[in-house]
Parts: C-alpha cells; sequence; structure tokens
C-alpha cells in the first residue's frame, strides 16, 4: 500500500489549489462589474454606466455580455442569436427596454424574427453563450404569438388575422397569451411562427387584449418589453480589497498545511487534514470589521469553507462507512431482486400449466433444439434456434432467452401469459416454454418464410399490390383480434415489421409479445408505466400526454408506419436518400398525394399503383398525431376490404406548416418521436427471422 498521508495531503491540496481559483474567479466577477468606469454615450442613450460597455472598452470596464453596439442614432445589444435595440436604461429599477427591430421599422406588416427568440415560455432568456445573458429575465408575463394556419379559423375566436401576412393557402394570426405558443393553443392545422413579449410587469392584463385588433396588439408590441440585470453593490476599492485579502488568507492556509503535514506525527496529519479551512476562517475573522466587506465577501467566503471542508467529510464517511456499507446493500438487493423475480415466475408457471401451453424441462429444449446446432437469428431478449417436437416432426422456434438480456421475469410473464391463450390465424402461436431458475425459453409454431421486414425492404420487388394488399389485412385483424377479441384487451405496443412473421403461404402473423400489456376492454386510459416500445414506430402519446391517452390507437400509430414502409418499401426515416425532401417518407408521400388532390401535376403520384395509393393513406389515416383522430382497428379493416374509391386525404399528420415549413424541415422536427437511430437500427437488423 501506499503512504495514506501523501494521499490525503494530495487530496487537500488540490482542492485548496482549485478553490483559490473558485475565489479569484468570484473577485474578478465583482470586479467586472465596478461602476468606477466612466460614463459614455451610445446612440440616444446618455451617461451609460456598468454593467453595460462599450467594445473595445478595459476589461475591468463592465461585463462582455452587456456589450452595446453605438451607432448615431441607436444602441442595439446581442440576445442569443438576435439583435435588439436599446431605447432606454432604468439603474434605480435595474432593466432596460429593448426593442425587436422588426417592429422599429416603417414596415407595415411587422414580424418577430422566429430565429432570434431571445425569451421561454416563463420569460427567462434562452441563452446560455454568453453567460452574463442567462442572468437576464423579461418583466413581461404576456407573449404575442403568430401562427400560420392551412384554413381560416372560426371568427370567435382569439385568433386576429393579420391580412397583410396572409395568402390564399396561408392564413396568419396573432393572439395575445399568458404562456406564449403552446401546442394546446393551436389548431391542429395550425403551426407556431414566432412569439414575443411585449411591456413591463404594471402592462394590461391580458385579458384586456382579448378583443383587441391586429393594429392594437402590434401598436403594444412595437414598444418593446423590459429586460432585467444584475445590480452591483460593490465598489472598485472594496473588490480590489475583497481579491487581495482572500489571496493571502488562501496562501497562509495552504503554507499552514504544508507546515503541518510535513509531520510524522498523526496529531498534525489530523490538524493539516481537518483544520485547514478553520486556519482560513481565522484569517478572515480578522477582517470581519472592516466595512470594505459586504454580502459579496461573505458569499465567497462561506463558498471557499464550504467547497473544501464538504468533500472532505464526505471521503472520509464514504471511505470508512458508506462504501462498505453500498457493497452489502447492493449484494443483498441484486439476491433478493432475483428470488422475487424467480418466485413470481413460479408462481405463475404453476397455474399456467394448467391452461397454457406446455412446459417443458430445460433438457427438453437441449434435445428439442438438437444442442442448439440451428441459429435462426440473434435478438435483443436471445437467440432463437429451429427445433423439432418428437413424435410428429413438427418444426419449432425456440427463443432463448439470456440470463442478461433486457428481458426480466415480468417480460416473460406478460409474453407466456398473452400469446399462450391466444388461437387466431393472424398471431403467431406459443407451443410451450421453459423456466427453471434463470433459465428461461419460448417454443413458438416455426415460420419458414420469416419476418416481413426483409421482403418490403429488399432491393427487388417481393410482392404483388394485391398480395401486399392482402398481408396488410391480415395483420390489422390479428391486431384487431388482440383489442377486440379477447376477454382482456391486449396492447402489443411493438408493431413493426420485424413481429410480423410469415408462414409457407406468406399469412403474416403478429410476434414478440415481450412488450404487450393485458387491459379491462373498453378501458381507454393506460398508465403513463406503459410508456415503451420502438423508436421509430412508438406513437407520440406514449412520450407526451398533450397528443391524447395511451390506448389502443397507440398500435393503431404503430401499423400506420409499418403500412407506409410496405407502401414504400423503404424505412420511413432515411436521411441518407438521395433527395432531402424525401428522408421522411411519410411527410414526402402525403405532399405528393395532396398535390395530385388539388389538381396539380404530380408525375410521382400518376405512376403509382391504387394500392399504393391506398395503403398510403390509410397509413397517413393511423398516424395523425392525437390519437382521437385515427381509427380504430376494426374500421381499418373496413378501409382496406373496401375498394379505392371515395377514400379521402386526412389533415396533414405533422407538426410543421405547409406554406413556410419544409419537408426537410418536418423531418427534423419529427425524428424526435418517428425517426430510427443508428443504434436502433443495428439491433432490428441482428433480431430473429423466426
Amino acid at each position: 500500500m501506499g503512504n495514506p498521508g501523501a494521499f490525503h495531503r494530495s487530496i487537500t491540496l488540490q482542492s485548496l489549489t482549485v478553490f483559490s481559483l473558485v475565489a479569484v474567479l468570484a473577485a474578478d466577477h465583482v470586479q467586472g462589474l465596478d461602476d468606477g468606469c466612466t460614463p459614455f454615450s451610445c446612440g440616444h442613450l446618455q451617461d451609460i454606466r456598468p454593467p453595460f460597455r462599450r467594445r473595445g472598452d478595459p476589461g475591468e470596464c463592465g461585463v462582455e455580455a452587456y456589450e452595446l453596439g453605438c451607432t448615431s442614432s441607436k444602441a442595439t445589444i446581442h440576445i442569443n442569436t438576435g439583435t435588439y435595440y436599446v431605447t432606454a436604461i432604468n439603474y434605480t429599477g435595474s432593466y432596460f427596454w429593448v426593442v425587436d427591430p422588426n417592429f422599429n421599422t416603417s414596415s407595415n406588416c411587422p414580424l418577430p424574427q422566429r430565429n432570434h427568440l431571445a425569451y421561454g415560455y416563463f420569460g427567462e432568456i434562452d441563452s446560455v453563450s454568453p453567460p452574463g445573458l442567462r442572468y437576464l429575465v423579461t418583466q413581461s408575463y404576456y407573449r404575442a404569438c403568430f401562427a400560420n394556419c392551412s384554413r381560416a379559423v372560426a371568427k370567435n375566436s382569439a385568433y386576429k388575422p393579420v391580412a397583410c401576412l396572409s395568402a390564399k393557402n396561408s392564413h396568419v394570426y396573432v393572439w395575445v397569451s399568458y404562456y406564449g405558443c403552446m401546442v394546446e393553443d393551436l389548431e391542429p392545422y395550425c403551426g407556431c411562427l414566432a412569439n414575443i413579449p411585449f411591456g413591463n410587469e404594471y402592462s394590461p392584463d391580458w385579458l384586456q387584449l382579448q378583443n383587441a385588433s391586429y393594429a392594437d396588439i402590434i401598436q403594444v408590441i412595437s414598444k418593446g418589453f423590459t429586460v432585467q440585470f444584475p445590480v452591483d453593490t460593490t465598489g472598485p476599492s472594496a473588490s480590489m480589497k475583497l481579491r487581495k485579502n482572500i489571496n493571502l488568507c488562501l496562501n497562509n492556509s495552504i503554507s499552514y498545511f504544508k507546515e503541518q503535514s510535513s509531520g510524522a506525527s498523526i496529531v498534525n496529519w489530523t490538524h493539516a487534514f481537518f483544520w485547514s479551512e478553520v486556519h482560513f476562517l481565522e484569517c478572515v475573522t480578522q477582517y470581519s470589521n472592516d466595512h470594505y466587506y459586504t454580502t459579496p465577501f461573505v458569499l465567497v467566503v462561506v463558498t471557499i469553507l464550504s467547497v473544501i471542508a464538504v468533500p472532505k467529510f464526505f471521503f472520509v464517511l464514504c471511505r470508512f462507512l458508506l462504501a462498505p456499507l453500498a457493497v452489502w446493500i447492493f449484494l443483498a438487493y441484486k439476491y433478493w431482486k432475483t428470488r422475487i423475480i424467480i418466485d413470481a415466475v413460479e408462481k405463475f408457471l404453476r397455474i399456467q400449466q394448467m391452461i397454457g401451453p406446455t412446459r417443458y424441462a430445460y433438457t427438453d429444449i437441449v434435445a428439442i433444439s438438437s444442442h442448439f446446432r440451428d441459429k435462426l437469428g440473434q435478438g435483443g431478449y436471445g437467440t432463437v434456434y429451429k427445433g423439432m417436437l418428437l413424435p410428429g416432426g413438427v418444426h419449432v422456434a425456440v427463443k432463448m432467452l439470456e440470463g442478461n438480456s433486457n428481458c426480466n421475469g415480468e417480460d416473460f410473464i406478460s409474453e407466456v401469459s398473452t400469446i399462450g391463450r391466444i388461437h387466431h390465424v393472424n398471431v403467431v402461436r406459443l407451443m410451450g416454454f421453459c423456466s427453471e431458475e434463470m433459465q428461461r425459453a419460448l417454443v413458438y409454431e416455426y415460420m419458414p418464410n420469416g419476418s416481413l421486414d426483409k421482403y418490403i425492404f429488399s432491393t427487388e420487388k417481393s410482392f404483388s399490390w394485391d398480395k401486399l394488399n392482402e398481408i396488410a389485412l391480415g395483420i390489422a385483424r390479428g391486431i384487431n383480434y388482440l383489442h377486440q377479441g379477447c376477454d382482456m384487451q391486449i396492447l402489443h405496443f411493438d408493431i413493426k415489421p420485424h413481429n410480423i412473421l410469415l408462414d409457407n403461404n406468406f399469412v403474416p402473423k403478429v410476434a414478440d409479445f415481450g412488450l404487450a400489456k393485458l387491459y379491462p376492454r373498453g378501458d381507454s386510459f393506460v398508465p403513463l408505466s406503459a410508456m415503451r416500445g420502438t423508436v421509430g414506430y412508438i406513437a407520440p402519446e406514449m412520450i407526451s400526454r398533450s397528443f391524447g391517452v395511451i390506448s389502443s390507437k397507440s398500435d393503431v400509430y404503430s401499423f400506420g408506419m409499418l403500412l407506409l414502409e410496405m407502401a414504400g418499401g423503404r424505412r420511413n426515416a432515411d436521411p441518407n436518400m438521395g433527395s432531402s425532401s424525401q428522408a421522411y417518407y411519410p411527410s414526402w408521400v402525403y405532399d405528393q398525394l395532396t398535390r395530385e388532390e388539388a389538381g396539380e401535376i404530380s408525375p410521382v403520384a400518376a405512376d403509382m399503383h391504387e394500392l399504393e395509393k391506398k395503403l398510403c393513406v390509410v397509413g397517413l389515416w393511423c398516424i395523425q398525431m392525437r390519437s382521437r383522430d385515427r381509427p380504430t382497428m376494426s374500421e381499418v379493416i373496413e378501409i382496406l376490404e373496401a375498394g379505392v374509391d371515395g377514400l379521402q386525404m386526412p389533415s396533414r399528420p405533422f407538426f410543421c406548416d405547409e406554406g413556410h415549413i419544409h419537408v426537410e424541415d418536418s423531418y427534423h422536427f419529427t425524428s424526435e418521436l418517428t425517426a430510427v437511430s443508428e443504434e436502433e437500427l443495428s439491433v432490428v437488423s441482428e433480431e430473429n427471422d423466426v
């Protein structure tokens, strides 16, 4: 072992060095707000003092974050990516007025610049660069929100039309809101353009502006809004002495530590380790009656003492008490969790054995799979092997769940309990299972044609459009059976091409119920804990309840994404496409079909097969952002069974504006909900082809 005294000495020396820098930086910050610099003029503003400064001023004058740009008539300041006019500064109230340049021109139809937003929904300046601006806060509680809608809004709405910005298919509105442009306030066919604060804390209540006209709202906005800035209460001599004496006390403490730690006795080492900060406190106490030292001085001293003493205390506590205790608790927890999982699975399986599929011993699984000789694929939960049941010679697929996989006891119980009681032509059949301690396996009927993904993503067309429509109809019937055909409603939560298997006749079967959950039929509310699924197919309400409640409509969304991939013969999200407008297939195909519906010439839509269009339209209906706008699976079946005549296009299922936001912008926004990451693609490509 090394010398523990040397180790602890190194720890304390490092901490003292770090917090010496903290003290210097703190003193520098106070000195940076120094008001001893010469006042200056900028534009029409006179007698400007720190924290404001001009470019080229000495470093000790003002703060860089508050640097003003000056012309003959204007003073400007950068906030976030935008430039604003500074119209007045109130040092008594510690705030200044700013105006968006768009509202200080001769333009008769101004609009805030979207990429220059400098404020959040709750008033805080949304900026961390430069650092000083993160302390700026607007005093206004209210926002003027601009939105662009694809069709007109009802006249009795709070939306006020902006005729000068509107066009034939683009209707611009403005309204006054307390929270800003929120998703809940937008109509389904509207997108937020910008929102800007106005006035200060004494401005008229926003309810008074509800019935105001567009001209009245613009008049209020054009006056700008107020922004607070930090207040400096120290002078130049105080900040210099603060910095000098803190450095002096820190140097004395380091000398004291070196002197004590040079001794070999335990007493000297203890004094060095535990009394260094006490020595520092005694030093600064000598200056406690000095009138120069106010709140900044006390704050810096307390910060240094706390950050030196607290880590050393926790180091000793963790070294001799918490570390052994944490190891013991971790081992006990792992043992307890393992026993709980095993006991829960065993209790369930004793009941399941009387009503469900056959339970096999692990030795039987080894024999069925011929000692795991014929591997079919590798999945996220384990490895799949081909096997045979004797007598009879029935081929099966054996999924071995690995002990270190993500499949815990709850997922295993979920799969056995749901699929074990299902008998439907479009749902894969679970023929048996094995559970001996942590050795678990699932025995399925064998699907010789593998999963759907290897056919629809193939470079060569594998199926005719009639066959694709037939496969889509079979998948829909299987999902509808899970939703409506059982005593309990079964929500799959992971509908995707890889989980659709094909038998000898290419009849589709829904598979992989590891994420499925049972709920009472007709119950439209599902707990938030059910939020799960595969990125690219997961419904928006699984991420945020603002899109609706989690229900069977969540499976409808995933099915819609599956239909679009079947029709397009490619993954929905593919940034590597040659044309960036085609990177997100649902958005691209929606644009093509709506162009044709509007009477425009769309060569792509003209060349599409009528069944291809049908699958795309049904898929677009299924992926509506709000769950209430999607059809049920039984309604989807009726549409797929019917002809293509009379099938109408749904509203745009993306958060983007048709007139001003391009498809590639829609792709980037929607990627949070639907884009398949490279990591997810690698997992999907490796999963089994049962």
